[in-house]
């Protein structure tokens, strides 16, 4: 993917890396504009043919932006490629118009990012495990066959003979990730009065725990321990055994697991097996929240595997939050009176569990979202769809722009934002992102059927 040789380490320094975002912010600037022309409306000056040419000229700027990114993001590692693999699969937040050239070129990142040098994996690797990876394994291959954003993964066997996956963490990446967000809570300082009306610091605060928290793969083996121990009963969730002794805080060993990519599976699976695929998936993270309290706040294609008997693999386990055990009888409240169509105690909760205001403008816009999100939950048959995924991130946006905007203001008016619990933070990511897996599988199921027993229980610790 890389034509460059590949580098012993990502980017590092806070100006090196804010170099090169305002480099490749300045390429995205006419489409940026060109993407707020089209949510605020068409110039109407512009005649038929002046607007075709403004459409193609973006088009080719489009691609430009796209390569760009790819390249930047990529090389930089870190938060930026973790926000340029959201883009390359939730759909809705590429820029409107842009969506199919955005994903095509930034899917490159969700597992195949530029890797870095074999010699640092191996640096990595000696100064954690004591020996080179030579000493350590029976084989170990020196290319890696994944790169992400805080790690490269290498096929490797051990000495009894398994093989297995070894997660390697690139060299500084700890230093390069505090600096993003060090420059992230210096923009959110910048932002002065607006930043404690949408409530950035609770948010970043929320993002820094959880991002700097995946920098430690001893938490992530853990965490892999958890969910495949939540999981065991079901027979389509598989969990890759971790093997503690060849694993510590920058290198994670796990079991190999074969099987074909997210890509791979949706362009030759039948319906019956997107529909198998999908319910596992919808399990697992269900699961997961409503039955344990655990939230796989990850959902991206990469970390899926699908395989030849019809299961699916699960494997990167570095983003996991506890949510408390309120806020998930809160989020079962409103599971519940939708479900019953007790709308009187669906207005309750949204008020008392999620902060909507019943006498602002917003309350119907956030209502009707809440509403739509939960929809999968009140019929006994749902098609996932892109369409519908991309419904989950424009339905919100469209009608806060609206509010933004009511009365044919110029002037953008900031609307009232629900301070929501911080853990939604994630929890948002996991909606979007688990609707764009889906709907990119276009799983049908009886969701209500699977999910409704958790939703009416309680809790229960992990066995």
């Amino acid at each position: 993917m890389s034509e460059h040789k590949p580098k012993s380490r990502p980017p590092t320094s806070r100006f090196g890396r804010l170099a090169r975002l305002a480099g490749l912010g300045s390429k995205g600037i006419p489409l940026a504009l060109e993407s707020a022309r089209r949510v605020l409306g068409k110039d109407k000056q512009r005649t038929a043919q002046e607007e075709e040419k403004a459409q193609e000229k973006l088009r080719k700027n489009a691609e430009k932006v796209a390569e760009a990114a790819l390249k930047t993001l990529g090389d930089m590692k870190g938060l930026p490629l973790k926000v340029g693999q959201m883009v390359s699969y939730i759909d809705g937040i590429a820029p409107p118009g842009y969506e199919e050239r955005f994903h095509a070129t930034l899917q490159k990142l969700l597992d195949k990012a530029p890797p870095l040098s074999p010699a640092a994996a191996v640096q990595v690797v000696t100064e954690e495990l004591g020996a080179e990876p030579a000493q350590v394994f029976a084989e170990w291959e020196a290319e890696p066959f994944a790169a992400a954003s805080i790690g490269q993964v290498h096929r490797a066997r051990t000495a009894g003979g398994e093989l297995v996956a070894v997660k390697v963490q690139y060299p500084g990446i700890d230093k390069a990730i505090k600096n993003d967000l060090k420059t992230v809570n210096l923009l959110e300082v910048m932002m002065g009065p607006l930043s404690n009306k949408v409530h950035a610091k609770q948010t970043l605060a929320e993002i820094s725990e959880v991002f700097l928290s995946e920098l430690d793969y001893t938490r992530e083996a853990e965490m892999a321990e958890v969910f495949r121990r939540m999981h065991a009963e079901d027979p389509d969730i598989v969990v890759p055994h971790v093997h503690q002794s060849l694993s510590s805080r920058r290198v994670l060993t796990a079991e190999f697991m074969h099987g074909e990519s997210y890509a791979e599976f949706c362009t030759r699976a039948t319906q019956a097996e997107r529909d198998r695929a999908g319910q596992a998936i919808w399990r697992f993270m269900f699961r997961s929240l409503l039955r344990h309290g655990y939230l796989y706040a990850d959902p991206h294609p990469g970390n899926y595997r699908f395989m030849a008997d019809g299961r699916v693999a699960f494997l990167d386990f570095g983003c996991v939050r506890e949510i408390p055990p309120d806020l998930v009888h809160g989020i079962k409240r409103y599971m519940r009176a939708a479900m019953d169509e007790d709308w009187d105690e669906f207005d309750r909760t949204c008020v008392e569990v999620l902060d909507y205001d019943p006498e602002d403008p917003s309350w119907e816009v956030y209502r009707s979202y809440t509403v739509m999100l939960l929809q999968p939950l009140c019929t006994t048959r749902w098609h996932c769809s892109p369409e519908r995924a991309r419904e989950t991130v424009t339905h919100i946006a469209r009608g806060v722009r609206g509010l933004a905007f009511e009365d044919g203001r110029v002037l953008p008016k900031v609307p009232h934002v629900p301070h929501l619990p911080r853990e939604f933070t994630f929890l948002n990511r996991l909606q979007w992102g688990l609707a764009s897996v889906m709907g990119g599988l276009g799983t049908i199921g009886n969701f209500r059927h699977i999910t409704e027993p958790w939703i009416r229980a309680g809790l229960l610790a992990v066995p």
